[in-house]
């Protein structure tokens, strides 16, 4: 089976981006591969001052510079990440990873945190515009390149007036050739509102999965003709399989310590087994058709709505082979995606 289709950032306005990238600029719509990948774990272990791990643990950069040149090769075209990923590491890495391949790629990243890249921790959030444009001088070069396709606002719950400050200063990038779009990862419709007033806001990022739906959210990228890129598409692996009860993560994994922010996990160093008795009550349905369970989780979304990019992270290039793999795959069918409704009791 042929991969999956492609997807459109933005897509409903005329203007068009300065960028020299991939595509047509934001408005016009930037076609990507229905899968992207996210590159919060590529990004390696980084915290808060007071030692709380915001990474995924320990990783190994040659095998992430392979993963990620091995989805290329696979066909996944589209990358996110952040300039707080690793306090910076992400972005090189990814830089290093793309090479000469920059312009074949549509790159997305995002800004609000205050990073120490020596120290590899998390200082604190500014939304001025004048820090984003600093932010966006800082991730250009580590990024090593003119411009970003896509930019996100990464503080989700920034005030409304505040951000339409940021949406304009946003049009201003796209004005100089510095982005091509820009978007708000955030899971409020009532903010994203503000950026989508804007002519080149092309997306909205929120968190999507089986076990955690976003009607509302889906329903106004959809209205609006933006993507709907899909944050922890995997519940932060716990539709990967790979969790059971008892496993302890280790220390320097954000999901050994969750913040308020992050359900699905115990506190205790492990997974909750409430959540762990969700994913089995679905995996018939998700591993349906010879897939696995991940990529079960992947096809779910992408019935979900024509709109639906999923994002999920990597570590090796044997989770990116797997990932890559569901675009074979392709969605769920309609009478899969009411059945894990009826099942959750949705």
């Amino acid at each position: 089976m042929e991969n999956f289709g492609n997807r459109t950032l933005g897509g409903t306005g005329t203007g068009t981006g300065t960028g020299t990238g991939t595509g047509t600029g934001s408005a016009g719509g930037i076609e990507v591969s229905a899968l992207g990948f996210g590159c919060w774990a590529i990004g390696g272990e980084w915290a808060t001052p007071d030692g709380q791990p915001l990474g995924w643990g320990a990783v190994d950069d040659e095998e992430s510079v392979r993963a990620v040149r091995r989805a290329l090769d696979l066909g996944v075209t589209f990358f996110d990440t952040a300039d707080a990923y690793g306090a910076g590491h992400s972005e090189r890495v990814l830089a290093r990873a793309l090479g000469k391949r920059r312009a074949d790629v549509v790159l997305a990243t995002k800004w609000g945190n205050v990073i120490d890249e020596d120290r590899r921790l998390l200082t604190g959030t500014d939304d001025s515009p004048a820090y984003a444009r600093r932010a966006l001088t800082a991730s250009l070069r580590r990024l090593g390149t003119d411009w970003i396709d896509l930019y996100q606002l990464h503080i989700s719950d920034a005030e409304p007036e505040r951000a339409a400050e940021l949406r304009d200063a946003c049009e201003e990038f796209v004005r100089e050739g510095l982005i091509r779009a820009y978007a708000w990862s955030t899971d409020d419709p009532r903010r994203a509102a503000v950026f989508a007033a804007g002519e080149h806001c092309a997306a909205v990022q929120h968190r999507l999965n089986v076990l955690q739906d976003a009607p509302e959210l889906v329903a106004f990228c959809e209205e609006f003709g933006l993507a709907s890129i899909n944050r922890s598409p995997l519940a932060m692996g716990l539709l990967t399989g790979r969790h059971a009860p008892g496993r302890t993560l280790a220390a320097g994994d954000i999901r050994s310590a969750p913040p308020a922010w992050l359900p699905g996990f115990t506190g205790e160093g492990g997974a909750d087994p409430r959540w762990l008795a969700r994913v089995e009550a679905l995996r018939e349905i998700l591993t349906s058709g010879g897939r696995t369970l991940a990529q079960g989780a992947l096809g779910w979304l992408w019935a979900r709505s024509p709109r639906t990019v999923p994002i999920p992270g990597f570590r090796s290039v044997a989770q990116a082979e797997e990932n890559a793999g569901a675009l074979a795959k392709g969605p769920l069918t309609p009478a899969q995606l009411a059945e894990a409704d009826r099942i959750l009791g949705r």
